[in-house]
C-alpha cells in the first residue's frame, strides 16, 4: 500500500526522523530554513501532511490555495497561533500540537531566566567574558533574593503549573494564578496558589510575573505600557510563551526608565528579528527561544506528532487535535 506522502519543514531530531522515513513517503527540507508562502502553497497541493513548527508563518496567504492535496497539519509545538485558524477550517484540515511533553523542560528556562535576571547572572557573565570583572567586592552587582518572594503567573495550563511546582516548592515563593477560566480549587491548593480574577489586580503584588499564556491576536501586547506601569519598581517580568504577548517598545520604555527591575525572555515579537532596543538594556536576559531545547523534550514532541499523524491515516480521530 502507498505510504502517505508527507513533508517536514524543518529538521528534526535523528531518531524521529528516522522513524518518519520508515513509516511515510517523507521529504526533508535538508536547507532547515523557513518555507515562504508560495512554497508553502506548493507543499499543500503535493503533500498529504505537512508537519510544521511553531516558528512557520502558516498564513490566509500561505492557505490560499484550491483542492488541495494536504489532509493534516501536524504541529511540532503546543502553540498554533502561526496557523491562521480559519483559513485552516475552510480548507477542512486537521491540526494537531504537541502538550504535555514539554511543559517541564520550559517550566525550567523560565525557571532560569527567573533566577538569571533577578541575580544579574546575564551582566555578571557580560562582565566576566568582556575581560571587565576587576573581582568581589560588597557592593558589586547586587541583585534581588528570589526565595520566599510572590510570583504571579499568568495563563495555568501544563507549563504554568510546572512553574507553579518549581518556584513553591524549590524556592518557598507565594503563587498568584490569573487565568481565562476558573481553576479547581484543589489543583490550586497543590501549589498554595491564589487564583486573582484579572491581571490588572495581580499585578502589584507580585515581585516576579510569569507569563504561560497562548498567543495570537486576543493575547497580543497583553502587557503593555499600563500594565508594566502597575508593577513594583523592583519587579521582574518573565516570558516564554510568544514574543507578541508583551509590546516591547512599552517594555524597552520600562527597563530604560527604571519602571520594573528587569526582565527576562525566551520569546520576541518577530523572532528572530530582535528590536535594537532591547539589546541596549542591560537589565534583560535573552535566550534564542529554548523553551523546549532538551533532546528528551524534542525527540518527544516529535513521537508525539508521530501518534497523530497514526490516528489520522488509521481514521482515529488525533489525540491532540486543535482544529
Amino acid at each position: 500500500m502507498t505510504k502517505p506522502s508527507v513533508l517536514v519543514t524543518r529538521r528534526w531530531p535523528e531518531a524521529v526522523e528516522a522513524q518518519l522515513k520508515r513509516d511515510y513517503d517523507v521529504t526533508l527540507n535538508k536547507a532547515d530554513r523557513p518555507l515562504t508562502p508560495s512554497e508553502f502553497r506548493e507543499a499543500f497541493g503535493r503533500f498529504d501532511a505537512v508537519l510544521p513548527t511553531v516558528t512557520d508563518t502558516i498564513n490566509a496567504e500561505a492557505l490560499d490555495v484550491t483542492a488541495p492535496q494536504v489532509k493534516i497539519l501536524g504541529n511540532y509545538g503546543v502553540g498554533y497561533s502561526h496557523i491562521c485558524e480559519p483559513a485552516a477550517r475552510d480548507l477542512s484540515l486537521t491540526v494537531t500540537n504537541t502538550p504535555d511533553v514539554l511543559s517541564e523542560c520550559t517550566a525550567d528556562i523560565a525557571m532560569t531566566l527567573l533566577l538569571m535576571v533577578a541575580r544579574r547572572a546575564g551582566e555578571g557573565e557580560r562582565e566576566v567574558r568582556s575581560g571587565r570583572w576587576t573581582g568581589w567586592r560588597p557592593t558589586h552587582l547586587v541583585g534581588t533574593k528570589v526565595s520566599g518572594k510572590t510570583l504571579g503567573i499568568v495563563g495555568f495550563g501544563r507549563i504554568g503549573r510546572e512553574m507553579a511546582r518549581r518556584a513553591h516548592f524549590g524556592f518557598g515563593m507565594t503563587i498568584l494564578v490569573q487565568n481565562r477560566s476558573r481553576i479547581a480549587p484543589e489543583i490550586l491548593a497543590q501549589f498554595g496558589a491564589e487564583q486573582v480574577d484579572s491581571i490588572d489586580d495581580m499585578l502589584p503584588r507580585c515581585d516576579f510575573v510569569s507569563l504561560h499564556c497562548p498567543g495570537g491576536a486576543t493575547n497580543r501586547h497583553l502587557i503593555n505600557g499600563r500594565r508594566l506601569d502597575q508593577m513594583k519598581p523592583g519587579a521582574f517580568l518573565i516570558n516564554t510563551a510568544r514574543g507578541e504577548v508583551i509590546n516591547e517598545h512599552d517594555l524597552v520604555q520600562a527597563l530604560t526608565f527604571g519602571t520594573i527591575g528587569g526582565a527576562a525572555l525566551d520569546v520576541f515579537d518577530g523572532e528572530p528579528r530582535i528590536s535594537p532596543d532591547l539589546l541596549q538594556c542591560d537589565n534583560l536576559v535573552m535566550l534564542p527561544h529554548l523553551g523546549s531545547a532538551t533532546r528528551e523534550a524534542r525527540e518527544a514532541m516529535g513521537f508525539r506528532v508521530l501518534d497523530n499523524l497514526s490516528d489520522f491515516f488509521a481514521g482515529r480521530d488525533p489525540r491532540d487535535r486543535v482544529i
